[in-house]
């Protein structure tokens, strides 16, 4: 069966199944200075809602398509360091605080922040150990699910095991994993070799039919006609280049289905891309049994370790992770300041 999922239907260029010349363009620049480190972006058609990186409070910056700030919402709670936001059809606002460069955090978090100011902390443990994840992905039903950033290629995915408590902390379950190949995709404050593979964002369209993952350089964009995030980073996505841009981290979907980009840089362009198309072949059906659910938990589907291995990897070099490595450390660094 084949699915056919078209972002942004107005008469721009389409991709289909590889990379392409979507219709890209520069919408304003974040010249506010409290937008200087913009990592994550939420859209609903009408405003674009941001977070900044690290941060002091559960802060959200609402603007205009202008770039300019119409509205800030607050909330008492005090992130470690926020990477990620994600926007419920409810209007919730989920930050995602699960940046952990030196991988020394016993518990991460997703804070949930209403558009009152109300905010709520709910603490996640990994099942192995810290990871670094810049990556939220918020399906159509609610589920939180996690995309780690890994500088040697695999990027892992993890969920809540349950349903999640305050504060917690509610252990996640590892799902799947991800890999991608470089590419030659200009960008980024790393070398190309390393940052067009590290995930630094995610996004989930309102409807929930496209997933969308980030890096330095580039998008993917996969078909979810069924809303299931699992099932669509089986399939083989789409690649959107998204060229020079100083640290790229943020990326979203609106409802008609336009991609907007943001990047951490003070004065940084809002770059937003429209007219891409997204096919969905049938995933073969799975031979493996589903485990029965512990008491109090729902049941999960199985994912092979390897089974979201959609892109072969290709090595990268020692300089090139060596580089990113002092960069995450002098990032590490900052945040702590």
């Amino acid at each position: 069966m084949r699915v056919v999922l078209t972002l942004a239907l107005m008469g721009a260029l389409s991709v289909l199944g590889a990379p392409g010349a979507a219709a890209q363009e520069d919408q304003c620049a974040l010249t506010d200075d409290r937008l200087a480190e913009v990592s994550g972006v939420a859209a609903d058609g009408e405003h674009w809602y941001v977070v900044n990186d690290g941060g002091r409070a559960s802060t959200v910056y609402v603007l205009d398509r202008d770039c300019t700030v119409v509205d800030v919402i607050t909330g008492p709670t005090d992130p470690y360091d926020v990477e990620d936001l994600a926007r419920a059809a409810d209007g919730t606002l989920w930050l995602s605080d699960t940046g952990d460069n030196d991988k020394d955090r016993k518990t991460v978090a997703l804070i949930s922040l209403t558009p009152g100011g109300k905010s709520t902390v709910h603490r996640l443990t990994y099942p192995d150990g810290p990871k670094d994840s810049e990556a939220l992905l918020l399906s159509r039903d609610g589920v939180p699910h996690l995309v780690t950033k890994n500088p040697f290629g695999t990027a892992d995915i993890y969920r809540p095991a349950k349903k999640l408590t305050s504060p917690g902390p509610t252990a996640l379950e590892h799902v799947g994993s991800l890999t991608l190949r470089p590419t030659d995709t200009q960008g980024g404050p790393v070398p190309a070799s390393v940052g067009s593979v590290l995930v630094t964002g995610g996004a989930v369209s309102p409807d929930g039919t496209v997933v969308a993952l980030r890096t330095y350089t580039d998008a993917y964009l996969y078909a979810a006609p069924d809303g299931d995030i699992l099932a669509a980073l089986k399939r083989e996505p789409v690649r959107v280049p998204l060229p020079n841009e100083p640290q790229g981290e943020a990326i979203a979907i609106e409802p008609d289905g336009t991609l907007v980009s943001m990047s951490e840089g003070e004065g940084s362009t809002v770059r937003t891309v429209s007219g891409v198309t997204v096919t969905a072949e049938e995933a073969p059906p799975t031979t493996e049994a589903t485990p029965e659910p512990e008491p109090g938990q729902t049941a999960a589907p199985v994912v092979e370790d390897d089974g979201l291995a959609t892109i072969p990897a290709i090595g990268v070099t020692t300089v090139a992770v060596g580089a990113l490595l002092l960069f995450m450390h002098r990032r590490a660094t900052r945040k702590r300041a």
